[in-house]
């Protein structure tokens, strides 16, 4: 029978923790693993577990570069991607008095994909706001350490996939209930989630991180664009006139108006970073549903959630209710539900 590990340990002499977990969240270019602590659920937090992150590794050993050292081992898949989870974990236990050895560790993002530990097929469309249809796959244990290890798929739409983003989904809706809403997650493959009668209903996945950079790094734009010495600006007036063109429309032509607007001395090259930031993201807002007003949940990387907060507001998107979120604090959340719901059917 599978179960969760028991633990105690006192915060302030007061709370208790009564379970751990090994949280990884293993993207394309990224590795994050977390030795999570659960609280006793609270009133105050409407029944659900509070966490804390007792240690934590992150390092650059995404699947990609994992993927492609791996294609020159000749050694088995899923043995030489279970090398970085043991130096990780190796690196966990030297860092907190609270040892990972045989938590269940579970891993979301691209760990699933064909770049990844082991690929799992998609989970297709609707999946429960609750992750307890999500596609969990328990690994056979082939490697060196004794923490067994459950993988989570991504979901697929009738054109479109996402991994890592399903158990934000989870997370978010866990933290901030919704009936019917629509979820953004900002990033380098953005993505904005439909949401009715509990359960996940479409989405639409956009490129605009990732243009980004290719736009401000690769491009003959590069030369014309400069990150602002002060970053996180939201209200600056020419990331609301790059908002404002981009949703207008004029994409291309605008993004050309970039350079000129360079050549011409007419905005200087951190003005520029900003249109040009402010551009994509409102070319990105046009796929927003027409006369939507339910909630709006933003789940990501603080700054840039905080920029989509902006934006819809000044592009008058949505209802009253636009709520930011942190997507650190969602993932762990949806992890742990999605292998609560999984570990509970296996009893």
């Amino acid at each position: 029978m599978a179960v969760w590990p028991n633990g105690s340990y006192l915060i302030n002499g007061m709370e208790h923790f009564e379970k751990y977990f090994l949280s990884c969240d293993w993207g394309t270019s990224s590795f994050r693993l977390r030795l999570v602590a659960v609280l006793a659920k609270h009133q105050e937090t409407a029944g659900l577990p509070r966490f804390c992150v007792l240690a934590e590794v992150e390092n650059d050993q995404g699947n990609a570069r994992v993927y492609e050292a791996w294609q020159q081992s000749g050694r088995p898949r899923e043995a030489w991607y279970a090398l970085v989870l043991e130096e990780a974990l190796r690196q966990l236990k030297s860092k907190s008095e609270t040892q990972p050895e045989a938590l269940p560790l579970v891993i979301s993002g691209m760990a699933s994909s064909t770049i990844g530990m082991k690929e799992l097929p998609y989970k297709p469309l609707p999946f429960r706001l609750d992750g307890s249809d999500l596609l969990i796959q328990q690994l056979e244990r082939k490697t060196a350490f004794a923490n067994p290890v459950y993988l989570i798929s991504g979901v697929a739409g009738p054109a479109d996939v996402m991994r890592g983003e399903e158990v934000q989904v989870v997370g978010s809706c866990a933290a901030q209930p919704l009936s019917e809403g629509l979820i953004i997650h900002p990033g380098t493959h953005a993505k904005h989630i439909l949401v009715k009668d509990g359960l996940a209903v479409s989405f639409k996945t956009f490129m605009t991180g990732e243009l980004f950079a290719l736009l401000s790094q690769k491009s003959i734009l590069a030369a014309s664009v400069a990150a602002p010495e002060q970053r996180g600006l939201v209200s600056n007036s020419f990331f609301e006139k790059g908002l404002r063109d981009g949703f207008d429309g004029s994409l291309l032509h605008q993004l050309f108006m970039v350079r000129t607007a360079d050549l011409f001395r007419q905005r200087s090259k951190e003005e520029n970073y900003l249109y040009l930031s402010g551009l994509l993201i409102g070319s990105e807002l046009t796929a927003f549903p027409k006369d939507f007003q339910c909630p709006v949940l933003v789940a990501g990387a603080p700054g840039l959630t905080a920029q989509y907060v902006h934006a819809l507001r000044f592009l008058q998107l949505g209802g009253e209710q636009i709520i930011e979120q942190d997507a650190d604090d969602i993932t762990v959340l949806g992890q742990y539900l999605a292998l609560h719901h999984f570990l509970n059917q296996k009893q």
